[in-house]
């Protein structure tokens, strides 16, 4: 199995039809994902599901994409289910966001696919998010909490999104 890929992301503009119903898609899989795993108790804290198609959004759809997974999942979870809570709300919209530019970045320049790229966008968007939940929260323990509670989802985030994003790589869109 070849580990490395070349890669060919795709930047769609906010005049295109495409990148809402690719938006919308996304937002679908980050409303339905958090949804089974919060069935586990601790399951959100545990796998991380808000971000995981916000990776895919923006590692092949590019930055567009990326941001309209990035904003309106954890916001459309919150006001129709809950979770996250609005005091996290903030948190969360950083991260995704942080996650949606480093991966849309790390794709656009790298023209590459690899466990290492993918796992470079995820610890970028952790330790970076994770510091800014540090100083909005004042608590290092909650911006680690990810690093702790959340590395069976950190790992899915980066295997699952290689794999979902290696079969990606083969169709054009």
């Amino acid at each position: 199995m070849n580990l490395i890929t070349t890669f060919k992301p795709i930047s769609m503009g906010l005049s295109q039809s495409r990148t809402y119903l690719f938006g919308a898609i996304f937002i679908l899989g980050n409303l339905l994902l958090p949804q089974l795993c919060h069935f586990i108790p601790d399951g959100g804290k545990m796998w991380l599901p808000i971000y995981f198609f916000t990776l895919i959004a923006a590692y092949k759809f590019g930055l567009r994409v990326g941001l309209l997974t990035a904003i309106f999942s954890p916001v459309l979870n919150c006001l129709l289910f809950g979770m996250p809570s609005l005091a996290i709300l903030p948190v969360l919209l950083i991260k995704s966001s942080l996650l949606a530019g480093v991966a849309a970045g790390v794709a656009h320049y790298t023209q590459k696919l690899s466990l290492l790229h993918i796992a470079v966008v995820i610890v970028a968007y952790q330790v970076f998010g994770g510091m800014a939940e540090w100083l909005l929260t004042g608590s290092f323990m909650a911006a680690v909490q990810d690093f702790t509670w959340g590395l069976p989802g950190i790992l899915f985030q980066i295997v699952g999104g290689w794999l979902a994003l290696k079969g990606l790589a083969k169709y054009e869109f």
